[in-house]
């Protein structure tokens, strides 16, 4: 592809960037003394820094240039990606878990596991955990490789080697504390870069009535079209959207993976971290507006022969995630394409961020300290996440590798949710809230859901089995029901964790209450449960109900 000519003021831009990033990390440097500054940001951030860095966090170039992707494949049902997939996962987090994680003083989603547990939970969780950021760091690293492939006409190894060193470079330094700040910074850049897209796209096209009259049915609807499969684009009926998107993916990823929970464990008190997830929600929702519009004002182009608009092709297949660079090579002029390039950066180094303080976080305390060397100083420990840090981005090179096979990023990545998270959230959950599963069976539920969910998206791979397979009464071909069969996939997980922990428990011993005290719903201190007390209009309840309610009508809108 043809290179975009860069202005001088474009160039000036994407460095003056760079550069200010990199200084947060020298300075905030001195402030990283000790591994609990480096892991948790010494838990002084109040509920607003806690809430941009969260949502920042799930900015990165996967959310956005892989979501805007989807939306060419699935039309408006990839909204379904920040509506079933995002909001109750996060609210039930704000409302009902954040108090167990924040009061335990754990500093990482398997540590809560162990005190819940046993210590098998607790290293096999991270060891999941650890291959899960490998992975969709990978993913992060290719995007951006993307966006240097088509703005500077870069090769994919270079791009990919040097994103990889800038990172380790600046997330080396400071850990979470570096990463929260760049992630605020990189927030407001972010929507600089993409708010003005659909704009720009809806006056190319000629108004929001466009994307009606041009799109079939099944491309601008949520829900009446998932009735049969055949129906939708994405080949999947409501109960797969339900039990597969928003609930065994949703809630592993949303509660229970340590990437975006990390943000909330850095705040200053239980109610700025229940307000976390809450005040993430509603960026969620417009984020979810904006990346879909843009995807589907693309779905009009590409449609519209005479609009010139083509995705990228390679090696004879479409490359879904380049719809967002397109489009700004389109839209953007001279000096604003550099605000448009530098937002895409700031995608990537906010999820690549993201991605390495809780790789590295997990790796030192549940890897390292619990397996390796028990006895290890803070220095230590702080020492072993920064190696941690350069160690795992140098793995994810190989996983951007991996990323750049598959048909889309956001296939591969709802693939990688239901193998490593969809069993992970259902022994949380259980073990959450039934005093009954033992620390047996927690353990040996989550292993085999993730035996199972692995040899399946295996078999699939090497043409073992169908995609289809896992699908209840579907018989298309594979390539159309690649995403349905992750979801259901999903289900089938953690339908067989739960199903093999609560077996599994009436067989086992089971933790008296004191020992499960503190960990389990029912069996909370008072002194643990006790909150700041406030006015309705700043509780955490209160705005959760206020976000459920724009959820519910945005659903009944675009029913």
């Amino acid at each position: 592809m043809t290179p975009i000519p860069l202005s001088p003021f474009d160039w000036a831009i994407m460095i003056v960037y760079f550069a200010f990033i990199a200084w947060i990390g020298f300075y905030l440097k001195k402030f990283t003394k000790t591994d609990n500054d480096f892991f948790l940001a010494g838990r002084r951030n109040s509920m607003w820094v806690c809430g941009i860095a969260f949502m920042s966090a799930n900015m990165g170039s996967m959310e956005v240039i892989g979501y805007a992707g989807q939306s060419i494949k699935y039309g408006l049902y990839a909204a379904h990606f920040y509506l079933i997939g995002a909001v109750p996962a996060m609210l039930f987090l704000g409302v009902f878990m954040m108090p167990f994680y924040y009061h335990s003083k754990i500093k990482s989603i398997p540590g809560y596991l162990k005190a819940r547990f046993n210590e098998s939970s607790r290293v096999f969780n991270a060891a999941m955990f650890v291959v899960n950021m490998i992975l969709v760091s990978g993913i992060a690293l290719y995007l951006q490789a993307l966006i240097f492939h088509t703005f500077l006409g870069w090769n994919w190894d270079m791009s990919i080697w040097l994103s990889a060193a800038f990172v380790a470079f600046y997330v080396t330094l400071s850990g979470l504390l570096s990463a929260m700040f760049t992630e605020i910074l990189q927030f407001f850049l972010i929507w600089a870069g993409i708010l003005i897209l659909p704009i720009l796209g809806l006056v190319d096209i000629g108004g929001p009535a466009e994307i009606s009259q041009n799109l079939a049915v099944g491309f601008k609807t949520l829900w009446s079209t998932s009735n049969l499969p055949q129906n939708n684009p994405m080949y999947i009926t409501w109960g797969g959207l339900v039990l597969g998107l928003g609930f065994a993916i949703a809630f592993g990823y949303w509660t229970t993976d340590f990437l975006i929970i990390q943000r909330a464990f850095s705040a200053k008190n239980l109610r700025s971290a229940r307000m976390t997830p809450i005040i993430g929600s509603y960026f969620k929702l417009l984020l979810g507006a904006v990346v879909v519009g843009t995807g589907m004002i693309a779905l009009v182009l590409i449609n519209n022969p005479a609009s010139g608009f083509s995705l990228l092709v390679e090696n004879g297949k479409t490359n879904y995630d380049s719809v967002m660079p397109l489009l700004m090579r389109r839209y953007f002029t001279p000096g604003l394409i550099g605000v448009g390039v530098t937002s895409l950066l700031a995608m990537f180094m906010a999820g690549m961020a993201g991605n390495m303080s809780s790789f590295n976080a997990v790796w030192t305390y549940d890897i390292y300290h619990s397996i390796i060397n028990k006895n290890a100083s803070p220095q230590k420990l702080l020492q072993i996440g920064r190696i941690a840090t350069v160690c795992g981005i140098i793995l994810s090179v190989a996983g951007a590798y991996i990323a750049r096979s598959m048909p889309t990023v956001i296939d591969y990545l709802q693939a990688i949710s239901s193998m490593f998270l969809s069993p992970s959230v259902a022994i949380i959950i259980l073990g959450m809230f039934w005093k009954f599963i033992t620390p047996k069976g927690g353990f040996w539920g989550m292993l085999v859901g993730t035996l199972v969910a692995v040899a399946l998206f295996i078999a699939q791979e090497v043409k073992l089995i169908p995609v289809s397979f896992v699908i209840p009464g579907f018989s298309g071909a594979d390539e159309q029901s690649y995403m349905a069969a992750n979801f259901w996939r999903a289900v089938w997980a953690w339908l067989i964790s739960t199903g093999a922990a609560i077996a599994i428990s009436f067989f086992t011993q089971k933790k008296t209450d004191e020992e499960l005290r503190g960990f389990v719903y029912g069996l909370v201190d008072k002194d643990q449960a006790v909150e700041e007390k406030v006015v309705l209009y700043k509780k955490p309840e209160f705005w959760g109900a206020v976000t459920l309610v724009i959820f519910i009508i945005i659903n009944i809108v675009l029913w």
